[in-house]
Formats: C-alpha cells, structure tokens, sequence
C-alpha cells in the first residue's frame, strides 16, 4: 500500500467544461492510464464539468476530486486559487460563478474590440465556437482561434504577441476579492490553495503581505509542485509552505496534450517535508 507521500496526484487540471482541450471523461481515462491516483478538476470559474468526471471516475480505483480554479483579485493583481473537495452544488458558489461568468463574457467582447482596433479580424464568434459558450471563453481560445487563422504559429505566441499586459489585445478585468473567493470555498465545504505562486511576479514583501491575508482569511494551502515552477520555485515556496503552516498542493496545471507543460500526473513531486494536502481531502472514493 502506497504511503501519501508515494501516491501519484494532480489536483490542478483542466477539461473542455473551461479552456481544456480534452473532456472531463477524456482527462479521467488520460489520468487512468499515467497511473494517477488522486485527480482533481480544476476548471476555471465552473464546475459544469465534475458531474462527467465523477461518472467516469466510477470504479475505476482512481479517487476523482471535485474542484474548481477562481480568478480573484488583490493587490491589483490576478491571483488564481483552487478550491479543492468542493460541495460542488452549493447554491452560493453556482451564483457567484454565474456572475463571474457574465463578467467573463464582457471581458471577451472588450479583448475582441481590442484585437480589432489592432488591425486584427474579429475573432469572437471563432473563439465562442472553441469555448463551447459565453461564460467560459478566455483568453486561450482567442489565442486558440488566432492559431486557427494562421495569425500566429501556437498559443504561446499570440499570448506573447497579444495577449499579455502591454499587448494590443490586453484588457483589465475586475475579479472577486481575494478575501470573498476564500470565503466562497470554505462556504462551500472545500479547501482554498493558492495556485502556481510564481507566476505573480510580487516582490518579496507584496507576497509576504498577500499569504498573511491568505491565511487569516481561512486559506490552507499552496501549490508548492506544479507545471509552472522550476525547481527554484519549488524550493523558495517549499519555505513559504513551512512558514505559514499551509499544507502542500501538486498539480500539472494540464490544459492540452500539445500545449502543457507537464502532462496530467507528470508535475514534479512535492519536498517530503511538508504535508501534503491531499492528507485532507476526502479519498473514500
């Protein structure tokens, strides 16, 4: 019997049901096969996909985990936290994401006129087709649309030549506080991970100041493994992790076979130092 430590686990994972490639019984079988044992769905701003993945989860020996990734702001900045083992129909939480989602598309018709104004064709209905509906598209299936038109080589180049700040095709977007996404987890019996911390680019003090608020708000974890980091990342957040008493996340952050970094159950393990979060969540199957 595998220890905790040893158990092979993805708690950041994405399906179509946000701006994954694959489904959420697609990632299910893809996790089968790379031997994952815990999984958990993470999609942004929805839990529409998590019904599909528990069915295919069923009997199978592979303990799926309902879970969401909510964009929030602090400080000025984006920061992303999952909610893992979340009470995935808690009616507070559907409204909430229902309100993110209308704000979602907004932000897609004022990046869509941004693009135009940039010389760009319009690519909002090619981006809606790809995201499958209003409250998920993202910035990804603009970049996946302008792949398509052959505008630019991968998703990776349009985000660096269009989509990020100080891009043409940038815009500013308000999220939920910090404070009242951490608040909308715990409402909904789930345990709130900051995501990938070193994609934030905060100073020393800024990311001081942001995980003291974190925990005072109830915050309980951070993603110290994940496809983002480099092994740097893993150690300077290794500390962060023991400082504040947070329990560890591992996740790939996996969106697309052909576009990820690290493929579902194959992020970078976790120090074995710290306790892992997955000690906390509900494993019974």
């Amino acid at each position: 019997m595998k220890i905790l430590q040893d158990l092979n686990v993805d708690l950041h994972t994405h399906s179509t049901a946000s701006d994954g490639s694959l489904s959420p019984s697609q990632l299910v079988l893809r996790a089968i096969e790379h031997e994952v044992d815990i999984l958990a769905l993470t999609d942004h701003d929805t839990v529409s996909g998590i019904a599909e993945g528990l069915e295919e989860a069923k009997g199978t020996g592979l303990t799926f985990i309902p879970g969401i990734e909510i964009s929030t702001m602090w400080g000025g900045s984006c920061i992303h936290v999952v909610g893992l083992d979340i009470g995935f129909n808690n009616p507070k939480l559907k409204e909430a994401l229902l309100q993110i989602q209308k704000g979602r598309f907004q932000r897609a018709e004022r990046i869509n006129s941004a693009l135009i104004k940039a010389g760009l064709p319009s690519m909002l209905e090619r981006a809606l087709s790809i995201s499958g509906g209003k409250g998920q598209i993202g910035r990804v299936h603009f970049a996946r649309a302008m792949v398509q038109e052959n505008i630019c080589e991968n998703v990776r180049d349009v985000f660096s030549s269009y989509l990020v700040k100080g891009k043409p095709g940038y815009v500013e977007h308000y999220w939920p506080s910090l404070k009242n996404v951490v608040s909308l987890i715990l409402e909904a019996n789930g345990l709130p991970v900051i995501a990938h911390p070193a994609r934030y680019k905060l100073s020393y003090d800024l990311l001081t100041y942001m995980f003291d608020e974190f925990v005072s708000f109830g915050g309980v974890g951070i993603e110290v493994a994940t496809g983002s980091h480099s092994s740097a990342d893993i150690d300077r957040f290794k500390n962060v992790s023991i400082e504040y008493d947070l329990k560890a996340s591992r996740g790939s952050d996996f969106h697309s076979p052909s576009e990820s970094r690290y493929d579902v159950g194959r992020a970078p393990y976790s120090p074995d130092c710290l306790l892992p979060i997955w000690a906390s969540l509900d494993v019974r199957g």
